[in-house]
């Protein structure tokens, strides 16, 4: 069973609305989002999470630069992206940057690794998207060896080799925490252990014990590895207000906003009013009162073993001073009851 869940938050710096409807400008979201993460070191949260994109609705197209400012006005939760793409990055400055982000923050710094479900950051930087796979796998290979932190020699296809060259700023304790953040296929989670890395599960939609095949498959890959498992993580949206009623009203709207929006671009249909309720009931929507997030969470920590949960409090328009009143409610009331809830 597990008792010793931890809990963090997720946003990607979704561009809000004001009290107008109108909405923010990308500055004022970033200064938000670290008014947030404040609130969560306040409440004893364990994670924020912060996940880089390059595009209109969302405001944080360089997570670790937001971080870092976050870690000055912070004292104790982990600081990490959720998720970084690496494929459209360089490995080495990706190292760099939260190895840098570890030392402002006295050793706090994580990086969630992923291909990154959107694609804009392929053409802004130069990148075939037809290489979408071969970029990860190689890039990732690459930033696993930097992380032995001695000099690397190492060769690939997609760049020049490295003979014996050393990365600065070193990590200034033990190893940079990296996790793998995967969807849903097998040949990541596979990846993730072959790599011996602590595997995030993206479920942000249908029941989550169906990700249950993807942690037998984490196990026994580690089995084949002659290695002890790392740990596994999972990532879904969700609110919390004082009632499960208030909560569904408050983020309906906006949450169709956002879930439209991004269900334009990939030949989605529009959301209905059933689905998100089917969501909310069933699937992975964490949305309700604190007992009802918390026992949903505690539902899908046992079923799947997980160690930490992270829930991806924003959502689309969603203002700011409601997102401030769920993170007071998730760490004041839904983390202690959760607990309460796996301890019994």
């Amino acid at each position: 069973m597990t008792t010793s869940l931890e809990f963090g938050l997720d946003t990607f710096g979704d561009v809000t609305k004001d009290a107008a409807g109108a909405p923010l400008p990308h500055a004022q979201v970033i200064r938000n989002v670290v008014d947030e993460a404040v609130l969560a070191d306040q409440l004893a949260v364990d994670f924020i999470g912060l996940g880089e994109h390059h595009r209109a609705d969302f405001a944080i197209s360089s997570p670790e630069t937001v971080l870092a400012a976050i870690a000055a006005r912070t004292e104790k939760i982990r600081l990490g992206s959720a998720v970084t793409v690496l494929s459209s990055d360089d490995p080495i400055r990706v190292f760099q940057r939260f190895a840098t982000v570890d030392a402002v923050s006295n050793g706090r710094a994580e990086v969630i690794l992923g291909r990154g479900s959107f694609t804009e950051s392929f053409p802004l930087f130069g990148f075939d998207l037809r290489q979408y796979s071969e970029l990860f796998e190689e890039k990732l290979d690459l930033f696993t060896a930097l992380l032995k932190q001695e000099p690397v020699s190492w060769q690939g296809k997609l760049r020049p080799p490295l003979q014996n060259q050393s990365v600065y700023p070193p990590v200034e304790r033990g190893r940079l925490k990296t996790w793998i953040g995967v969807g849903g296929s097998p040949e990541s989670v596979v990846r993730a252990a072959h790599y011996d890395l602590p595997l995030m599960l993206a479920i942000i939609g249908g029941d989550p014990r169906r990700f249950a095949p993807y942690v037998d498959l984490h196990k026994r890959a580690y089995e084949q590895f002659g290695r002890a498992p790392q740990p596994i993580g999972v990532h879904s949206p969700g609110y919390v207000a004082e009632t499960d009623e208030k909560a569904c009203e408050e983020l309906w709207p906006d949450y169709k906003v956002m879930r439209d929006r991004i269900g334009k671009e990939r030949g989605w249909p529009p959301m209905g009013r059933d689905e998100f309720v089917s969501e909310a009931e069933h699937g992975s929507l964490y949305v309700g009162s604190p007992e009802t997030v918390a026992r949903k969470i505690a539902a899908t920590a046992k079923a799947l073993g997980i160690a930490r949960f992270q829930l991806k409090y924003s959502a689309g328009p969603l203002p700011h001073e409601k997102l401030m009143k769920s993170i007071e409610l998730y760490g004041r009331k839904v983390v202690p009851l959760a607990r309460e809830m796996l301890a019994a």
